[in-house]
């Protein structure tokens, strides 16, 4: 809270002060080097595939692990980039503009797997607002500003539930090219075409 009274920082802003886990719970970083594909990716955020590649393309929600470099190969998304996925579909839902959600998502980017679970995102339907505090939530609430929040820490809960029962995929499942099969003669024209 700063010398105004202000109850919460408008996403963007620097954090102010030392910050205490809002919801009492310990999340854990998720291997680096583990992904999922788009597919897995849209279904754990509940949004479409042209959603995903849209965002993808606009830079709003990258993938984090390996990025689409041509036809035939799959983007891989590490749990933060589902994480962040899954935040940008609730604020679309509740009527935040995309131009917001961009800050939002570049404010995100910059902080601590920690830190995100500490967050509380509000929305009254044209800005979004961090919380890290309860008594912040409580003070934008009462402020008559707040409509709609979301704890990061909660949906990181869900969606680790839920990421637990799909299939994953490493950097280090990838078949090199000199590994390809002779059989396989489109799949080596294709990773020649893209090597090159």
């Amino acid at each position: 809270m700063d010398s105004t009274g202000e109850a919460s920082a408008q996403v963007g802003a620097p954090p102010v002060g030392a910050q205490g886990l809002l919801f009492g719970e310990d999340l854990t970083e998720q291997d680096a080097g583990t992904g999922y594909r788009g597919t897995t990716a849209c279904r754990v955020a509940g949004i479409t595939y042209r959603q995903l590649d849209y965002w993808a393309r606009t830079g709003l929600v990258e993938p984090s692990i390996r990025p689409a470099t041509g036809s035939g190969t799959h983007r891989l998304y590490s749990f933060r980039d589902v994480l962040v996925l899954k935040i940008v579909k609730r604020l679309l839902d509740t009527g935040v503009s995309l131009q917001q959600i961009r800050t939002a998502v570049t404010h995100l980017r910059q902080r601590g797997v920690e830190d995100l679970a500490q967050i509380t995102l509000m929305s009254d339907g044209a800005s979004v607002y961090e919380c890290t505090s309860p008594d912040e939530v409580v003070d934008l609430v009462q402020g008559g500003q707040g409509v709609f929040g979301i704890a990061v820490g909660r949906v990181w809960r869900e969606i680790e539930g839920t990421l637990s029962q799909m299939p994953t995929e490493s950097l280090e499942d990838e078949v090199p090219d000199d590994l390809v099969q002779a059989g396989d003669e489109l799949a080596a024209r294709r990773r020649a075409r893209n090597a090159g």
